[in-house]
């Protein structure tokens, strides 16, 4: 699939994958900011943004989506930034394709699978996001308003509201309202989403030590407990392991200058 981009700069590169519900307008300013010293390249994943939707959204396409867009880019090597599921696409791509990785940075995730945690796994606040997500029918929708009213309904949660609003376009041609995120696929592979990518899936390659690798950790967020860190460990014994204080999951927006400072020390 070629995916949609974003470009800044120019020197080495470095490709950046964001996480669920996520694009690249997203990291246009994290971007800019890497782009004095390097060309920065911000990706929708698939059925996120403007890049195409399909019927399909497993680890195993996004990884393939991302060779394929090093390989249309004639990109050899890069430093990859991955946020949450970004984080695990990144990690898998950099599992299978080491030699074209120059540091991989991991942003408040973890090579773990999530759905172990329980009730603590996120995946019924997703289940609820995205069937929310569904349930508006925008022929009835006149303004953004309306549609922020109704999830808050659904989502108690503002910040999660506003990063959702993020992806609602007006079509040029109907006028009406719609998501520039496939739900409905997302919901049907929320499973892989929150369990994929975990230490089984790399038992066979460990340990990791082909490359850098620095996990980024929001200290508000529960993506990465201290415990994680001896399985980080196990897997890429090597890693440093930074910390973001007053940060939640999205961390490149709350505290965007001490997540850059924490780029920085090793781009």
């Amino acid at each position: 699939m070629e995916l949609f981009f974003r470009k800044e700069g120019a020197g080495s590169p470095v490709v950046i994958i964001h996480g669920l519900y996520g694009s690249s307008d997203n990291w246009l300013s994290i971007g800019k900011r890497l782009s004095a010293k390097h060309t920065v390249f911000m990706i929708d994943q698939r059925n996120h943004g403007h890049s195409p939707f399909a019927s399909s959204h497993t680890f195993n396409d996004m990884r393939n989506d991302l060779e394929e867009f090093f390989n249309l880019h004639q990109i050899e090597k890069a430093t990859i930034i991955g946020h949450s599921m970004g984080g695990k696409v990144a990690m898998w791509y950099a599992a299978d394709f080491p030699e074209r990785v120059e540091k991989l940075v991991i942003a408040d995730i973890t090579p773990k699978n999530y759905l172990l945690l329980g009730d603590e796994s996120q995946l019924y606040l997703h289940q609820n996001i995205l069937l929310a997500m569904q349930e508006i029918d925008f022929s009835k929708i006149k303004s953004r308003a309306e549609v922020e009213d109704f999830l808050a309904q659904k989502i108690d949660d503002g910040r999660i509201r506003q990063f959702l609003l993020k992806n609602l376009e007006k079509e040029k041609a109907s006028h009406r309202f719609r998501w520039r995120v496939n739900a409905p696929v997302l919901y049907d592979h929320l499973d892989e989403i929150v369990s994929g990518v975990n230490k089984s899936w790399l038992d066979d390659r460990i340990p990791i030590t082909n490359y850098p690798v620095v996990f980024i950790r929001g200290l508000k967020s529960n993506y990465i407990l201290k415990e994680d860190e001896k399985l980080i460990r196990e897997i890429y014994p090597d890693a440093q392991i930074i910390d973001i204080p007053d940060a939640g999951h999205w961390l490149h927006a709350e505290q965007p200058e001490l997540f850059i400072k924490a780029v920085l020390t090793c781009c």
